[in-house]
């Protein structure tokens, strides 16, 4: 394929940046997940644990009809689960004509699709695309507007203007928050999160994510700072407070 025949087929949708793919249980959704992480974001969140995954240019192409195949081969597990396909990343509204076909792909074979996404680029998703998806897994970073500059680098508006969408539109929502001491936990932060996810009428759940540092060596090998490298997890007593926050407002926890 010329360098101009990729640019048409990625333009097209035909051709994406895949950074790995995995057969997951009861993490990305119900059931058993294929969830394949895309390759690029716009974000550069502190915790993220990932970062081989910020640069689209890093992944691999990969052909829509390829995932596709891969979907088809584990329709019986699908099935006898209740799981389907959740496209992850990076993010993946960074690719939105490859999601659009992908997504397209799976519900024509009658698979449940999912998108885990920051909302930043929500802008990216149409209408169509949207009508694919069963269940948006939308990672809410914070509640103020500092502190969401602070933690991702951008600005918090367009996240809260998606996920304001995707309820208007009736599409399923699990918030996912992650929980970092000394970052995101404020109380004030939380409630800002809180109040906001008990407008949205359509959230199912909501997961309190404690941080880890299992993405540390990634961003040694990559030759990045890391700057949470001193950060302890979050304690118990602090994970309680935190979904005892969000309950209070009648929101399901987990």
């Amino acid at each position: 394929m010329t360098h101009a025949e990729h640019v048409a087929a990625v333009r097209a949708g035909d051709v994406g940046s895949m950074h790995s793919w995995e057969l997951v249980t009861a993490v990305d959704g119900p059931g058993t997940r294929l969830t394949v992480f895309l390759a690029g974001c716009p974000l550069r969140c502190l915790y993220c644990h990932n970062p081989d995954t910020l640069k689209m240019k890093d992944g691999e192409p990969v052909e829509v009809t390829e995932l596709l195949a891969r979907v088809r081969r584990y329709l019986p597990v699908f099935r006898a689960t209740g799981g389907g396909l959740t496209v992850s990343g990076g993010e993946p509204l960074m690719q939105p004509a490859f999601l659009g076909r992908l997504l397209r792909g799976a519900k024509e074979l009658g698979v449940h699709t999912a998108i885990d996404t920051s909302g930043f680029l929500g802008a990216h998703a149409s209408d169509r695309l949207l009508d694919d998806v069963d269940l948006v897994l939308l990672d809410v970073k914070s509640g103020l507007p500092d502190t969401y500059q602070r933690t991702t680098g951008r600005q918090l508006q367009p996240t809260l203007d998606f996920g304001r969408r995707l309820a208007d539109r009736g599409n399923t929502i699990w918030i996912r928050f992650v929980l970092v001491p000394g970052l995101t936990d404020a109380p004030e932060n939380v409630d800002a999160v809180a109040d906001y996810v008990a407008t949205l009428a359509t959230v199912a759940r909501v997961e309190v994510l404690p941080f880890h540092q299992m993405g540390r060596d990634k961003w040694d090998r990559l030759g990045m700072t890391y700057e949470l490298a001193d950060t302890p997890a979050p304690t118990p007593e602090l994970v309680d407070r935190v979904r005892g926050q969000f309950r209070e407002r009648g929101l399901t926890v987990y």
